[in-house]
């Protein structure tokens, strides 16, 4: 079965339109979306992150949670618990927010870490585990986490063990003067209003691309390519930490997102550059003297994309 990619297009023009002048994000955040791998969006207050989420959940008529983290959330606050009914002298089960389509788990670096480990079973195995018994969450089950990026108090920064399930990290930076100014317009005519989106595509719909994604080509030299560039990421002279094999394997999932939704059903280099960046970028790990020098992740990645050759 070949599945249409005229809504995930429409989707995309949409977004654009919710959130203006940031074209980049919003390709990307489809791509994630489309590889199945959750994401983060890290930015400061105002950019357009939570609306992001609820506007792609409007889109293809998914069920949304959000949950604004804080200090005093606790596992519970997020998975469920069950709880003792008098009435029926029976125990029954309150679900948390994860039990849903999208969640947005809002500025997750300010919960401390016993609450952002409750979301790790979730995210990697779409089922979460309350007093001994395992619960399925639905099959579209999808988290975005935000955070800002200027904060430091009061943070609890994610460990290398959750930052390695989420797929990408965004980084969602102030618009252009034309785009805000576009931004103001909008707002002035009101001709953009997120409750009276119009669905573009269906749940069943993004699930069957999901599928057609796994199903894009690769070759052996594609393969070889992506294996060169995580050695080559732990041989940085820069990096304490390089790419490991789950973020390759994630890669070539992200690839074969990237080159489907530009209408190919085969992996090209440019299809792994595409996605180095937000893939790569909460992985890798400066070395001390690195951050000293002021040099910036995403530099570092850039480096390693050039000097890796690239596969005719």
């Amino acid at each position: 079965m070949t599945v249409d990619r005229t809504p995930i297009a429409q989707i995309c023009q949409a977004l654009n339109k919710i959130v203006v002048g940031q074209t980049a994000v919003v390709e990307q955040l489809l791509v994630a979306f489309l590889a199945g791998g959750h994401l983060i969006l890290e930015g400061v207050p105002g950019t357009g992150k939570t609306l992001l989420a609820k506007a792609i959940a409007k889109l293809i008529r998914a069920d949304f949670r959000r949950v604004q983290l804080t200090p005093d959330i606790l596992p519970a606050d997020i998975l469920g618990t069950n709880i003792f009914d008098l009435n029926s002298r029976r125990f029954t089960l309150k679900k948390g927010p994860v039990f849903t389509d999208i969640l947005l788990a809002d500025e997750i670096n300010r919960t401390p870490p016993k609450t952002q480990s409750a979301l790790l079973e979730a995210m990697e195995e779409k089922q979460v585990t309350l007093d001994g018994e395992s619960l399925a969450l639905s099959p579209l089950f999808w988290t975005i986490a935000t955070q800002n990026s200027l904060e430091f108090e009061g943070t609890y920064p994610l460990p290398e063990a959750q930052l390695d399930r989420f797929l990408f990290k965004l980084v969602v930076d102030y618009p252009d003067r034309a785009a805000a100014k576009q931004m103001l317009l909008a707002q002035q005519s009101r001709s953009i209003d997120i409750n009276r989106i119009k669905p573009m595509a269906t749940v069943e719909q993004i699930l069957n691309a999901r599928q057609e994604v796994t199903k894009v080509t690769v070759t052996e030299k594609i393969l070889d390519y992506l294996i060169a560039l995580a050695e080559r990421s732990r041989q940085s002279p820069d990096l304490a930490l390089g790419a490991s094999p789950r973020s390759t394997v994630l890669w070539l999932r992200a690839s074969q997102a990237h080159s489907w939704m530009q209408g190919r059903d085969y992996v090209t280099p440019d299809d792994v550059k595409a996605v180095a960046l937000p893939l790569l970028r909460h992985r890798l790990i400066l070395k001390p003297e690195a951050q000293l020098d002021g040099l910036a992740i995403d530099a570092v990645i850039s480096a390693i994309l050039a000097q890796v050759s690239v596969p005719r």
